[in-house]
């Protein structure tokens, strides 16, 4: 039996990106440079065995009540994929234009939006019964403790 319960960690992992994003903007604005690398770092590590969750287990699970709509939402995964990658390569240089700046932090808020709209999806999990969400949570506690950062399962497990 698995020891979290995915409704709740599902929520959490959302307040935790939330929070990272913000400091990704902010700390980018200001130029920054060291702050906002290290919140990118932090969130590469977190949001990979997240995204690896949900597209291997949450949203096969929802398509039942969603419907062609899990598509949309692996397509969202894309675009949060490549803004990372943009960002990381934005970050990694010595410094950046005030432009440059403003590029990197309007990237960070606008993956709030996919943030916001996913954590929607916990009203929908409610719904499974107890055997799936026993399921989910042992494939979250299984992401979670193969650990793989987003962009490196991007490239290499994801396979899209």
């Amino acid at each position: 039996m698995a020891t979290l319960d995915p409704i709740v960690e599902f929520r959490e992992d959302h307040r935790k990106v939330r929070d990272l994003l913000l400091d990704i903007a902010g700390a980018a604005e200001k130029g920054d440079l060291p702050k906002a690398r290290e919140s990118l770092g932090n969130l590469d590590k977190m949001v990979g065995p997240h995204f690896r969750y949900e597209e291997e287990a949450l949203y096969p699970t929802l398509r039942t009540f969603l419907g062609k709509y899990v598509d949309q939402l692996i397509s969202e995964h894309d675009g949060a994929i490549a803004t990372a990658k943009t960002a990381a390569a934005l970050l990694a240089k010595p410094s950046l234009s005030a432009e440059e700046r403003k590029t990197a932090a309007d990237a960070a808020r606008a993956l709030l939006v996919h943030v916001s709209n996913c954590d929607g999806l916990n009203i929908l999990a409610e719904r499974l019964s107890g055997q799936e969400l026993d399921r989910l949570a042992q494939h979250y506690e299984g992401s979670r403790k193969a650990g793989v950062p987003l962009i490196k399962w991007a490239d290499t497990i994801r396979g899209r």
